[in-house]
C-alpha cells in the first residue's frame, strides 16, 4: 500500500512539476520526508534520480518537437554554473550528513532552509508585478547565478523548485511559461552532475529497488502527462498552481521541521 502511495506523489509532483517547470523534487522531497519510510539520504537520492529521468524526457521531447523555448545562450551557462553547484551542494549535504551524529539532524536543516527559501518565492510571486526585472546577459553572471541556483538545489535534493523560476523573471524577465522551460533545462544539467558525483564517489545511499524503478518510472508518465497539459493552459493558470504548491509545501516543511526535531 506504500508503495502505491508513493508512486502516486511521484506521478502527480512531476506532472505538477512539468508544468510549473519545478521539477517535481520541490514536492517529492518534503512529501516523502513526512512519510518517515526511508532516511532523508535516501529520499534525496531518489527525488534527484526521479527529477532527471522527468526533466530528461521534457527537455528532449520539446526540442524534438520543435516546441522548445530554452534561451541556449542563457540557460547553458546558468545550468554550468548550477552543475558547479550542485557538485558543492552534494559535497556540503554528505560533509553534514557524515559530521552530524543525529541523523535527523540532516532533514531538520533541510526542511528549514526549504521553508524559508518556499517563503522568500511566495512573497516575489506575489508582488512580482510591483518589482522591475532585469535582462542579464554576461556569461560570467550567469554562471555565477547558476552557481547559486545549483548549491541550493543540490543541497536540499529538490532539483530546482521555484527559485529558479523567480530567478529567471527577476534576472532574465522571461514569461511564467518561458521560464518553465528554461527551469527544467537548468535543473537537468545539475542534476546530471550530482549524480555523477553520487555514482564517481561511491555515495550512494541504500534504497529499494523495487520502489525506486515504480517512482522513476512514474516521474518520467507523469512528465508525458505534464507536457500535454501544459499546452493547454495559459501564464496566469501556471502562476496560480505554482503559488497553491508553494504554500502546501511550506506546511509539509513546518510539519517536517517539527517531527524531525522531536
Amino acid at each position: 500500500m506504500i508503495i502505491i502511495l508513493f508512486v502516486l506523489v511521484c506521478f502527480l509532483a512531476s506532472v505538477a512539476g512539468c508544468i510549473c517547470g519545478i521539477g517535481g523534487g520541490i514536492i517529492i522531497k518534503p512529501v516523502l520526508d513526512s512519510l518517515g519510510v526511508y532516511p532523508a539520504a535516501t529520499i534525496s537520492f531518489i527525488s534527484s534520480c526521479i527529477v532527471l529521468s522527468m526533466t530528461c524526457y521534457t527537455v528532449v521531447n520539446a526540442t524534438l518537437s520543435g516546441e522548445s523555448m530554452i534561451r541556449k545562450g542563457i540557460s547553458t551557462f546558468l545550468g554550468l554554473g548550477a552543475a558547479l553547484g550542485g557538485v558543492l551542494g552534494k559535497v556540503l549535504f554528505d560533509f553534514i550528513q557524515s559530521a552530524s551524529p543525529n541523523a535527523n539532524m540532516v532533514g531538520a536543516v533541510q526542511s528549514a532552509l526549504l521553508f524559508v527559501v518556499m517563503l522568500g518565492t511566495l512573497t516575489y510571486m506575489l508582488y512580482s508585478a510591483k518589482i522591475s526585472n532585469h535582462s542579464v546577459t554576461k556569461r560570467r553572471t550567469c554562471v555565477l547565478i547558476g552557481f547559486g541556483l545549483g548549491l541550493l538545489s543540490s543541497f536540499l535534493g529538490i532539483g530546482g523548485g521555484p527559485i529558479n523560476l523567480v530567478v529567471l523573471s527577476f534576472f532574465f524577465s522571461m514569461n511564467t511559461k518561458e521560464a518553465a522551460q528554461n527551469s527544467l533545462f537548468i535543473i537537468l544539467l545539475s542534476q546530471c552532475t550530482s549524480l555523477i558525483l553520487t555514482l564517481a564517489t561511491g555515495t550512494v545511499p541504500e534504497f529499494p529497488v523495487l520502489p525506486f524503478t515504480l517512482m522513476v518510472t512514474a516521474g518520467i508518465m507523469g512528465g508525458v502527462a505534464g507536457r500535454r497539459i501544459n499546452k493547454h493552459l495559459d501564464g496566469v493558470a501556471v502562476g496560480k498552481l505554482l503559488n497553491g504548491l508553494i504554500i502546501i509545501i511550506m506546511l509539509v516543511c513546518a510539519y517536517n521541521f517539527w517531527r524531525y526535531c522531536q
